[in-house]
């Protein structure tokens, strides 16, 4: 009889943790996962799902001004933030429900309780001791939060899921895809909004054009932008107005109220986003030996294996991507090697294509033009600016941004980035294509479908910039 009592156990239900213990259950093995918190993790939780439902909400009053340039007479709408948010709850119940079922039906035993890794092949969990062959940590992240005086009077992306009440005016402090994403969900939902980063530009670490681009349309939208701005402390008065003391730096371009020095703003709400750190500490890492990085991630090779060979992890805990579909991919890949379930490649984080459900939406596969030309090479960068057919109509001055990113020594497509609605729908089904390696050639040959947006990116002819081979 085995000295174990689980070939695998899998610290935390979210997307990668519950795959990997699907697909090793699937091919035999004994897995059980553990998880204190409701089942799907953050992306069912506090992220992706949730978000996006949030998303469809805040389009709704644009979609009703809209509809009076295609003849609609549409009485002022009201709207009530406590249906949406619970509705919203609803349906992840419903979710954590499914996955609850999706493991014991693939015959996962389910521990609930807070985990610690009390040995190289051993997991604490409440007063039960368990020992595993394989012992896999997929505990995901959570938001960071800066030290700065009055802190806690901030919240985080999972506080904005459950607000007793929709303020009247908020701040969103960072600048990354989260930030910006709630930026335009408030702004959308009828909330006065100020996006406060600390930098010249939103978005670091995608395309220069898409971020001046998008930066562009949050301004129209009537989304207030405070760049190069450092939010230095925080104060609550006795009414619950929040006041934010600021050090703002001038910038050429930035909004008028932003200037070099101090000055402070009041709003009802701070929501910040800026960064999140894998979530470790509390598991017993350091004492058995587990190797982690600066950040707090543990330390894996190709094969997800820590420092100590029986203790794996993958997903948002060891920070390549964070990204839902890379935990999957990262999972699937795990099972493949320790499991032998099935035959999948190694994960590519070359070619990851990504969303950003702002308003208008951004969608993106491949490297940046500055990137792609280091690692390309000589490029050939095609672009397209255009409104949106849908508001030759509505007279909204909404515009979309198309861009593709051409290798020259082999006529092929690198990378694809696009700003509009629908964003991620489209690069879907163009990071198919570059992950294949078509050539421009090739796009080029495709018939459009017309009239769309998506045409666009097969009849674009003349390259906007030509590097010289």
């Amino acid at each position: 009889m085995t000295a174990f009592d689980y070939d695998l156990l899998v610290i935390g239900a979210g997307s990668g943790g519950v795959r990997a213990s699907r697909m090793a259950a699937q091919s035999g093995a004994r897995v059980a996962v553990v998880e204190a918190g409701p089942l799907g993790g953050t992306c069912v939780n506090v992220g992706c799902v949730p978000k996006k439902l949030f998303v469809y909400g805040s389009h709704f009053p644009k979609a009703f001004e809209d509809a009076q340039g295609y003849g609609f007479t549409v009485s002022p709408p009201s709207f009530s933030w406590a249906t949406l948010r619970d509705n919203k709850t609803r349906e992840i119940e419903r979710l954590n429900g499914v996955y609850g079922n999706l493991l014991s039906g693939a015959g996962v035993t389910i521990l609930r309780g807070q985990a610690r890794i009390t040995g190289a092949q051993e997991v604490t969990v409440g007063d039960a001791v368990y020992r595993a062959e394989r012992i896999l940590i997929a505990t995901g992240s959570t938001p960071s939060l800066p030290t700065i005086p009055g802190i806690e009077h901030a919240v985080t992306s999972f506080e904005m899921f459950y607000l007793d009440a929709l303020p009247k005016r908020a701040v969103v402090v960072g600048g990354g895809y989260i930030a910006v994403e709630f930026a335009s969900i408030l702004h959308g939902l009828g909330v006065d909004t100020t996006l406060v980063y600390r930098g010249p530009l939103i978005l670091r670490g995608f395309d220069a054009d898409v971020r001046g681009f998008v930066m562009e349309e949050l301004r129209k939208l009537g989304i207030t932008l405070r760049l190069e701005t450092d939010v230095q402390a925080l104060s609550r008065d006795a009414q619950g107005t929040l006041t934010l003391t600021l050090h703002e730096r001038s910038s050429e371009g930035e909004d008028e109220q932003a200037r070099s020095g101090a000055s402070t703003l009041t709003t009802d709400l701070v929501m910040y986003a800026t960064g999140r750190h894998p979530l470790t500490a509390g598991l017993g890492l350091e004492a058995v030996g587990v190797a982690l990085g600066e950040d707090g991630r543990v330390l894996v090779n190709e094969q997800f294996q820590s420092s100590v060979p029986s203790i794996y992890a993958l997903g948002d805990v060891i920070n390549r991507a964070q990204l839902t579909p890379v935990a999957i991919r990262e999972a699937m890949a795990f099972s493949e090697q320790a499991f032998g379930t099935v035959a999948v490649p190694p994960v590519d984080y070359d070619l990851i294509p990504t969303a950003v459900f702002c308003q208008p939406n951004i969608g993106t596969v491949g490297p940046t033009e500055e990137v792609a030309r280091q690692k390309h090479g000589p490029l050939a960068i095609y672009e397209a600016t255009f409104r949106p057919m849908k508001h030759t109509l509505t007279g909204r001055e909404e515009r979309t941004f198309m861009k593709l990113i051409v290798r020259r020594s082999d006529d092929r497509v690198v990378a694809a980035h696009m700003v509009g609605p629908d964003a991620g729908e489209l690069i879907q089904g163009l990071a198919v294509a570059i992950v294949a390696g078509a050539t421009k050639a090739q796009f080029d040959a495709t018939v459009g479908i017309h009239p769309t947006a998506a045409e666009e990116f097969v009849t674009m002819r003349t390259p906007t910039r030509l590097d010289p081979l």
